[in-house]
């Protein structure tokens, strides 16, 4: 088991206590920004009409730097690591959210507002320069989202990059777009001119997982078509969005963008129950949605997208498994996507970023009497990932693969499931499977009890919560299948219905039955792939309970937006329309 330090180590899982030895090399806390074993501190401070306002702290709790200007409770962020502060986020009230709301209410202003009737070339040279000043803050926020959700360097430096491309993708869409041109056409006896434009006020929840790129995915097409946007920041995961306050404050005209921070029970429901929400962006729990909808008073008319839940198979067919021989010299057949190939892309699939993702493999579907070779295979490739603390990196510059989860609430989720499944027969295949690492070199502030290693569970069954339940973390459950018809049936009848992985080398009868059957059931369906989001161009949508809406650059632009034509009928018009073309800052091109 590598795990990143020169230490004697504690197992400990459900109460016991195993030392066992490592002889792991020394990792260093270095990296391309320097010392990362110096914890950061994002000071506490709201936005407000397009100013970030720092919060008043007791003098026995705030950093000698911190300025004071307006008393607010906040709420300390240890993060996954440290057993200290790393920042705070306030905690605002009821009163103060309906502060927010009216002033996007002034911010929209019946659609004409500053933001809604900029002209679409003004609102992206807007946000070109906010993307400017946002990569000025481009190592603070890498080092944030290390330390509060346990990303490793690699891992929190793409996600910052990813999302700055995909501003840049997403403005290059509108300026080459067929929807944005600015032209009119002859359609039966009318010229039409159609271009998509904002409907109101979105209220947007992004997640802790990814708390950039998901976000942006969809305040950032929202915001470009001009709508208003309230930004929800999540508790975990949302010191990243204090980081953001200084560039959106210099590029975006009052009361374009704002921000809600605290509980989303105190926060939330006066924006909802107001009926001013024109538009939802919700990626998270089912649950929390459907409350949020409900609170509506006029939910036909609430505009909404949702990334939910999912469960994702990963599905092994027999041919992946069992060895065939050539009719003609009784040679092994040699495969073209071999057994290997697929155990590495399951691995990955499961717990990149400690399987924490929408899209990571839930469930692994294994051909009858083959669950125990794929079992070990898949743990023998658990033992050889690198454990550690998302900064450090191994002898050959390599970081930590399996992390901290970012607080001991994901600990005790997954304990539950584990616990769960071997009371009911299952197996943990791996060595120390499901125990919490806990370091005697990690001296204070650093903390390790939430480093879980990765649990490979076999011998999985209809009855465990595992089987249904997404774990959104770092266990692998392993199911054994008699024929395709359960495969099919988990598929055809689970809530959830999202993507789904098939690897195989045969176009067999029972490999078309899935792809058949699945493409009006899943979103995706990854031939000999796990399963994912990217690239950003392509369409990612999901069916039932994992999500409502298209989430790529173009169809997200659409999920903001809603095309208005202008119309006339009569040719003596055309000169004065023309005219009218030059003067309008919605009619003008991009």
């Amino acid at each position: 088991m590598k795990i990143l330090k020169n230490s004697l180590l504690s197992i400990v899982f459900l109460g016991l206590t195993n030392p066992i030895a490592t002889v792991a090399k020394s990792a260093s806390s270095e990296s391309c920004l320097g010392d990362m074993s110096s914890p950061p501190y994002v000071a506490p401070r709201m936005f407000r009409q397009g100013e970030a306002i720092p919060i008043l702290l007791d003098a026995k709790d705030a950093p000698s730097s911190s300025v004071s200007s307006t008393a607010t409770p906040i709420m300390h962020v240890s993060g996954c690591c440290v057993s200290k502060s790393i920042g705070a986020i306030p905690q605002m009230s009821t009163e103060q959210s309906i502060q927010i709301l009216q002033d996007a209410k002034e911010g929209w202003d019946s659609g004409n507002g500053k933001w809604p009737q900029m002209s679409l070339s003004q609102r992206i040279a807007a946000l070109e320069s906010f993307t400017t000043e946002l990569q000025k803050s481009r190592d603070e926020i890498i080092k944030v989202l290390m330390y509060e959700i346990a990303k490793n360097y690699n891992d929190a430096a793409s996600e910052f990059d990813r999302t700055v491309d995909f501003i840049r993708q997403t403005i290059k869409t509108v300026q080459t777009s067929e929807d944005f041109k600015a032209a009119f056409r002859k359609v039966s006896t009318s010229n039409v001119f159609i271009r998509r434009n904002a409907f109101g006020i979105v209220l947007a929840l992004g997640p802790y997982n990814y708390p950039l790129n998901e976000t942006y995915a969809t305040i950032i097409p929202a915001l470009l078509m001009g709508n208003i946007v309230i930004l929800k920041i999540p508790q975990v995961g949302g010191l990243a969005h204090l980081l953001t306050f200084d560039a959106f404050s210099k590029t975006l005209p009052k009361n374009a963008v704002h921000f809600i921070s605290g509980s989303g029970r105190k926060t939330l429901p006066p924006l909802m129950e107001s009926g001013d929400i024109d538009g939802l962006a919700f990626i998270g729990g089912t649950s929390a949605a459907d409350k949020l909808i409900k609170q509506h008073p006029e939910p036909h008319r609430l505009k909404v997208f949702l990334q939910l839940e999912a469960k994702n198979m990963a599905i092994v067919m027999k041919d992946m498994v069992e060895v065939e021989e050539d009719s003609d010299d009784g040679q092994i057949k040699q495969m073209a996507y071999s057994t290997s190939q697929m155990l590495d892309e399951i691995i990955t699939g499961a717990l990149s970023y400690n399987g924490q993702r929408c899209t990571a493999l839930k469930l692994i579907f294994v051909p009858k009497g083959h669950g125990a070779f794929v079992a070990k295979e898949l743990s023998d490739r658990v033992d050889a990932l690198i454990k550690g603390m998302p900064w450090e990196v191994d002898g050959q510059g390599k970081y930590a693969q399996i992390t901290p989860l970012p607080n001991k609430d994901r600990v005790e989720f997954m304990q539950g499931l584990i616990q769960d499944a071997l009371s009911k027969g299952g197996v943990i295949s791996n060595v120390d499977g499901g125990k919490i690492v806990e370091g005697t070199n990690y001296q204070e502030p650093y903390d390790s009890s939430t480093l879980m290693i990765p649990a490979v569970i076999s011998n999985v069954t209809p009855e465990m919560r595992i089987y249904t339940e997404e774990q959104f973390g770092p266990i692998i459950p392993i199911v054994e299948y008699d024929d395709i018809e359960q495969v099919l049936s988990y598929g055809l009848h689970g809530k959830y219905a999202q993507q789904v992985s098939i690897f195989t080398n045969k176009s067999s009868p029972d490999t078309v039955s899935l792809v058949d059957a699945f493409s009006a059931v899943f979103g995706k369906i990854n031939i000999n792939s796990q399963c994912g989001r990217s690239p950003d161009s392509v369409p990612f949508t999901a069916r039932r309970s994992s999500g409502l809406g298209v989430m790529s650059i173009e169809d997200a632009l659409k999920e903001f937006s809603v095309p208005t034509v202008v119309s006339y009928k009569n040719e003596g018009s055309e000169a004065m329309v023309q005219t009218l073309q030059k003067e309008s800052n919605f009619m003008q091109p991009v």
